[in-house]
């Protein structure tokens, strides 16, 4: 081994980058042999280093790649060293349970339905009587749900969110920060709340019946708006199955924006009409009786995050730069744009909102978004944009903020998905963070289908990133395997992945069941 860091000791200053690259191959591989004896470790004794002009293109250390992917496929990404994918680790049954049905959003859905359930079990085992005051005491439970469902969907509490993890420095323990970093899937307790609230509301409308049934009688309206209640956030919970999303995701968006609304408006015609009962029944002010209901003052609070993004509606004028029948670039400049943060817009403001992330322009303060081709909305407005577009609230901050928790990163993503890579790139350089990283990047026509503008941006960030073309026809790389490669290759403390769902998940298992922490977004995070 001696004379291998002889040799690369004796490299030019042009392939200092190549050098730095192959030392941390040798590093690391060497840590790892034992873990993984798999892996095929025989390095050449005198390994010939190429100039820039002569390597293999899939490298692209000073232009954009422009292999055929068919070709990447069995080219490995550094010809002196073959850097073979692992076995996955533990028995199939045990990463299955640990990485598919028990990843972070769904211990945390899974803790927050439990103990919603055994608090639901230990109410129900306690209320005997069939009295309308014992049965509105459930409608405390329903509404604290509907509060935290909605809270951990609104931009504030996401970005103090992201924020508070940004506290966690580099210095601090790899294990921590790879937790840490799980921020993002929040969105469990978004889940679990949702659907905890139709469990409460279910028994809530089975104690309203009750007692209206029993000797104690009170409005029957109490009565219809309670079921009515009882339908809304049925109909919200089974049109949020992924499922249902997926195939009719314009029917979603609309069951859960207008049936959450009018959920909030009939709850609130129920905490009057059972105060005035409680208020007739007990002899007490009907405006006490109100102060002292914390159904009271949680829907207080529900409906003005309901209402705070809605005052902050207004019209903003974007320039559009078309790139090609795939693609469109909107650019703003009406407000300030944080770290890997996204932007909301809208032609319809009441139907539908579309998310994107934004790119911070590298020479002024106004800043642009990736739209592609994914459906009729955007498919019209590359075709015909828009010359403003409606924004409500403030921009929110995205899953990729997270990467700055590490030193060296992997990031792998296809197609539009690199405008949301740029946004976390453009602001760790900007900042002179300490952060380290590649870009795996998998797309069709790169230049023809965003622009120059788009691949100098990606050259930036990345000097030698990796980009796969691939065509209608051709055979897909394998992302899995070159991830691996390129996170042994480049010394990399994790993996960031941003694609469609599908690919997010196949590249996201493949790293984490052989011990490399992997990061992607997949569904609802």
């Amino acid at each position: 081994m001696e004379s291998w860091y002889d040799d690369l000791s004796s490299v030019s200053n042009d392939d200092r980058p190549l050098r730095d690259d192959l030392s941390s191959i040798i590093g690391r591989l060497e840590r790892q042999h034992e873990s993984f004896p798999e892996l095929d470790f025989n390095p050449p004794k005198a390994p010939k280093f190429l100039k820039v002009r002569d390597r293999p293109s899939v490298v692209g250390m000073a232009s954009l790649s422009r292999l055929p992917a068919e070709d990447v496929e069995a080219a490995p990404l550094y010809n002196e060293l073959e850097i073979q994918l692992p076995a996955k680790r533990q028995n199939r049954l045990l990463r299955n349970v640990r990485h598919r049905f028990l990843n972070v959003y769904k211990r945390l859905f899974s803790i927050y339905v439990v103990a919603n359930l055994i608090a639901l079990i230990i109410v129900s085992y306690q209320s005997n009587t069939a009295s309308l005051s014992s049965a509105s005491n459930l409608s405390i439970p329903v509404s604290v749900n509907v509060l935290v469902a909605a809270l951990s969907r609104t931009e504030y509490v996401v970005n103090m969110l992201f924020a508070s993890a940004m506290w966690i420095p580099q210095t601090a323990p790899l294990s921590l920060r790879c937790a840490v970093a799980k921020v993002y899937e929040y969105g469990g307790v978004h889940s679990g709340a949702g659907f905890s609230a139709a469990l409460w509301v279910i028994a809530f409308t089975i104690q309203m019946t009750r007692a209206f049934f029993s000797k104690e009688s009170f409005e029957p309206s109490i009565l219809v708006f309670t079921y009515f209640l009882f339908f809304c956030l049925i109909a919200i919970s089974m049109s949020a199955h992924p499922s249902f999303r997926r195939m009719q995701h314009n029917s979603f968006e609309v069951i859960h924006r207008f049936a959450a609304w009018i959920s909030v408006a009939l709850y609130w015609v129920l905490v009057m009409l059972i105060s005035s009962s409680l208020h007739k029944q007990l002899g007490i002010s009907f405006g006490h009786v109100l102060i002292i209901s914390p159904s009271f003052w949680i829907l207080c609070v529900l409906t003005f995050f309901i209402v705070l993004p809605w005052l902050r509606l207004r019209k903003v004028s974007a320039r559009a730069d078309y790139l090609s029948k795939h693609a469109l670039r909107l650019h703003f400049d009406y407000t300030k744009i944080g770290p890997c943060q996204g932007l909301r817009i809208s032609t319809r403001p009441l139907l539908e909102w579309h998310s994107f992330a934004t790119i911070p322009s590298t020479s002024s303060k106004d800043f642009s978004i990736l739209v592609s081709n994914a459906g009729d909305w955007t498919k019209a407005n590359i075709q015909s944009p828009a010359s403003k577009y409606w924004v409500k609230g403030i921009p929110v901050t995205g899953f990729l903020r997270v990467v700055q928790l590490f030193r060296k990163v992997v990031i792998v993503t296809t197609g539009s998905g690199i405008g949301p890579c740029l946004s976390g790139l453009i602001y760790a350089r900007r900042a002179g963070a300490p952060l380290q990283c590649r870009l795996l990047w998998s797309t069709r026509d790169a230049e023809p289908t965003y622009g120059r503008e788009v691949i100098e941006e990606v050259l930036r960030a990345d000097p030698r990133a990796i980009v796969l073309n691939t065509k209608p026809g051709s055979s897909r790389p394998d992302l899995v395997a070159l991830t691996y490669q390129l996170y042994i290759a480049s010394g990399a403390e994790a993996v960031f992945i941003i694609s469609n769902p599908k690919l997010t998940y196949k590249v996201k298992y493949g790293m984490e069941s052989r011990g490399v922490p992997a990061y992607g977004p997949i569904f609802d995070s």
